[in-house]
């Protein structure tokens, strides 16, 4: 579909589905309270400031630390605006560590880990927000809660991989990454369709999603050219403190780039594939995706069809 062309039938013998992700709003955290202007996600104020050259308001909340909160919390303070904290409900930052120091300590932004907005306050446009620090189970601890004057509340609380049309194509899914199962190829479950970027996990930075936009079109591109490609003999399993692998198949006949998240942050850390395969880490952090390349020589001697992942402390 397009404004040039209108609806248009394409007929392919593959395709590579790069729907991407949406941001995730208020109504998916369902935050107490009124609803006036002035709560939006952090990329539509993005939008507004970079290509509409409009600020979204003077005094600034940001719920939640992906990178793109981050990055408008720096970008609000340039601009003149207060932005008066970032808010995090986990005791873990969920942008990336560079963001963190270039964005807020660079900038004297203030951090709160396990603290949320429990309600929003004004009717037609927000005028305070209230705060509490949650418990392990992320219960909040109102009786510490505080109120806090603003008038706008930004949202950069996660992404969602755009899968409505792969549930139409019955692509099998993941649970954990909610994106389309692939092996080394890209190639989903069903033949001839791949998959690459936010559309089969979220990424931190868009290097990985060309790299991995390569693999699924030159995949494509063989699939349809007949050329033989090696058949992935080996699935993956997350293992200790690993909450997903992507590709979820690998070939022990070349090499492949496994992408993957732990799921708590860990210090001096290894990442292990079983006894096939082991790299140490200085750390690792569920914000900051992992990236290991197995080369053919790494799983030569692996004879199994099932291959454990593991990030263990040293």
């Amino acid at each position: 579909m397009s404004g040039q062309f209108g609806i248009r039938v394409v007929e392919a013998r593959s395709m590579v589905l790069g729907m991407g992700a949406r941001e995730r709003t208020r109504g998916a955290i369902r935050i107490p309270g009124t609803r006036p202007s002035g709560v939006m996600t952090a990329g539509l104020a993005q939008k507004f400031v970079n290509m509409s050259n409009y600020l979204p308001g003077r005094r600034v909340v940001i719920l939640g630390s992906g990178d793109i909160g981050l990055i408008m919390a720096r970008r609000l303070v340039l601009e003149g605006v207060e932005v008066l904290g970032v808010f995090e409900i986990m005791p873990h930052v969920n942008g990336l560590s560079r963001n963190v120091v270039q964005c807020l300590h660079d900038f004297d932004i203030p951090l709160h880990l396990s603290t949320t907005v429990v309600e929003i306050h004004g009717r037609e446009r927000v005028n305070k927000v209230t705060v509490a620090p949650v418990d392990d189970g992320l219960v909040p601890d109102m009786s510490k809660s505080w109120d806090i004057p603003c008038d706008t509340l930004l949202l950069s609380i996660g992404l969602i991989p755009e899968n409505e049309l792969s549930r139409r194509l019955n692509l099998r899914l993941d649970p954990v990454t909610t994106g389309p199962v692939v092996n080394s190829d890209m190639e989903t479950s069903a033949n001839g369709v791949f998959a690459c970027g936010n559309v089969v996990h979220i990424h931190d930075l868009v290097d990985f999603v060309s790299e991995e936009a390569d693999v699924a079109g030159r995949s494509a591109a063989a699939f349809v050219t007949g050329k033989p490609r090696p058949t992935d003999n080996i699935r993956l399993v997350p293992g200790d403190n690993v909450a997903y692998c992507v590709p979820h198949t690998v070939s022990s006949h070349r090499e492949q780039t496994v992408y993957l998240r732990v799921k708590r942050t860990v210090g001096k850390c290894t990442i292990k594939f079983g006894d096939q395969y082991s790299r140490k880490l200085l750390y690792a952090v569920p914000a900051e995706m992992v990236t290991v390349k197995l080369k053919p020589k790494a799983l030569q001697d692996f004879h199994g069809d099932t291959l454990r992942v593991d990030v263990v402390e040293r």
